[in-house]
């Protein structure tokens, strides 16, 4: 018997991937608590089960016990609190595996639908990619084959939740090193990308060998590798570009195929004022201000397209301003200005630190009157001049530094930008692992994913020297073992009922299509 004890933990080890010191301390642990129901006025209770033998040595109040005087209500108990430990055990065995896996690209089978959301097959498990993390304007069909990256993994009850995504930015990322060698061989490196799902994305690229173009080698011949990618994506654009350490380069690049007449930079507010032509407004803002709002993303700093009247214009109204605050003679008035600071806004978000820094001859105790003149006046006066501004971080994700990494995933998605545009050669800044929104979504099913893959013992093991107490718990592991490999078909309590095919009787009793009757 105490063999067979020994054969059936490893074999819930082989097949669950379970370690054996868990499960030989969960059944210690539900001896333990089977004998304390069956022993209440014991002070100390102790189950020992040797690992190589499966003998069982357990004493009360320090007089050796017979577990077999237990009896058939002790063994269910056992056995129920087994069944959790392996349940509990699977779970935290399978969430160490996807957990490193997070950005990692997958693929997998569409199983089912629940609401918009897409139960994907993974193989040992079961995934879900809400509708929220979906393309726009894709759709699946049963059986077929989808890839995604891991977006999150969670612990949910007895289960492990894995949720997909192919918005996030990262799943390009894995796109391209997939149908791209040089990147996946690290010649070409992506330094930054910036997505908005389903329409367009920006990607900057850089290469370490001189003799490789990392842009013609991201396009391919005729366009066959970024052929496969756009196709992936349902049709998605993809801008690559060629990164450069020069900003003022970068965010030019950044904005083809606009053509930019010079980059002011401002440093204080981090933001760019980028002067373009009439002609090339509308181009360089892109349809619904898409391209100006990605290149911001790509290169981290806030990005403002104006014509060069313009800008001569709100100076002009920048120094008039400041002019009005105490304090702020017109050569302070004009240094402001020429920092990039263009209206009260902008003032009064300033650094009293910044501005003491900055501009020479400013006392700290006049540089918080100052800022707290224009917090009251842009309270009432409102913007005239327009404003067309890409945010780095509108999205409500912390945008990447100049000089670092980053990944920016806009949220709405407004449509193509104007027509002709093609694709752009340049960079953006790196790449930082920016956390997406996760849109927690129930599974309506939550498979348990508990297969029994490995031997099964059937028969009953033969009576030996440690009589009862092996018999109890060799039972009550392996009634475990087969209850937790039979319950993989059941639905959770939390499944609507017409996923898990009820249907009510004449009696009015509630009966399950398909699964077997509760012992």
């Amino acid at each position: 018997m105490s063999v067979d004890l020994v054969r059936i933990v490893d074999s819930i080890h082989r097949d669950k991937n379970i370690s054996k010191d868990v499960l030989f301390e969960g059944i210690q642990a539900a001896l333990v608590t089977a004998a304390r129901k069956h022993y209440p006025e014991a002070a100390e209770i102790d189950v020992r089960i040797d690992q190589d033998t499966g003998a069982i040595d357990a004493t009360k109040d320090g007089v050796k016990m017979d577990p077999g005087e237990l009896g058939r209500i002790a063994a269910q108990t056992a056995k129920q609190l087994i069944i959790q430990k392996i349940r509990e055990a699977e779970r935290d065995s399978r969430f160490d595996e996807f957990v490193d896996q997070r950005f990692d690209l997958v693929t997998g089978t569409v199983q089912r639908f629940e609401g918009g959301a897409v139960i994907v097959d993974l193989g040992k498990t079961d995934a879900i990619l809400p509708r929220s993390e979906q393309i726009p304007g894709e759709s699946h069909q049963p059986n077929e084959r989808v890839r995604a990256v891991i977006l999150d993994v969670k612990k949910s009850g007895q289960r492990v939740k894995i949720i997909l995504s192919r918005t996030h930015a990262e799943f390009v990322r894995r796109l391209f090193e997939l149908e791209i060698p040089e990147i996946a061989d690290q010649i070409i490196t992506i330094r930054a990308l910036a997505r908005e799902a389903g329409y367009r994305s920006k990607v900057a690229v850089t290469s370490i060998d001189a003799k490789v173009d990392p842009v013609g080698a991201c396009v391919g011949v005729r366009g066959t590798r970024i052929k496969n990618i756009v196709d992936e994506l349902g049709g998605e654009k993809i801008d690559i570009v060629r990164w450069n350490e020069s900003l003022q380069v970068l965010i030019q690049e950044a904005l083809k195929p606009a053509e930019i007449s010079e980059v002011l930079l401002c440093h204080l507010l981090g933001r760019a004022i980028v002067l373009v032509r009439d002609d090339q407004l509308s181009l360089a803002i892109g349809r619904r201000g898409q391209n100006v709002r990605l290149a911001s993303k790509l290169v981290g700093w806030d990005i403002e397209i104006r014509t060069a009247e313009e800008l001569d214009d709100d100076f002009e109204k920048a120094v008039q301003a400041f002019e009005k605050i105490e304090g702020v003679d017109t050569d302070l008035a004009v240094r402001l200005a020429e920092q990039g600071i263009l209206n009260y806004d902008d003032l009064s978000v300033m650094e009293i630190s910044d501005l003491v820094n900055t501009f020479e001859g400013l006392t700290e105790d006049l540089a918080v009157s100052i800022v707290e003149q224009a917090e009251k006046l842009a309270e009432e006066h409102t913007e005239e001049s327009p404003r067309r501004k890409g945010s780095r971080s509108s999205a409500g994700e912390p945008a990447a530094a100049e000089g670092e990494a980053g990944t920016a995933v806009e949220e709405s998605a407004p449509g193509d930008e104007a027509e002709g545009e093609e694709l752009a050669e340049a960079g953006g800044a790196e790449e930082s692992a920016a956390e997406s929104e996760l849109h927690d979504v129930d599974l309506s099913i939550e498979n348990s994913g508990l297969k029994t893959r490995g031997h099964e013992v059937t028969f009953p093991p033969p009576e030996d020297d440690q009589g009862d107490g092996i018999r109890i718990a060799t039972e009550a592991v392996e009634g475990a073992e087969e209850e937790a490999a039979g319950g993989e078909s059941a639905e959770p309590e939390s499944a609507p009922r017409s996923a898990r095919g009820k249907r009510r009787s004449s009696g009015g009793s509630e009966t399950t299509e398909g699964e077997p009757e509760p012992e």
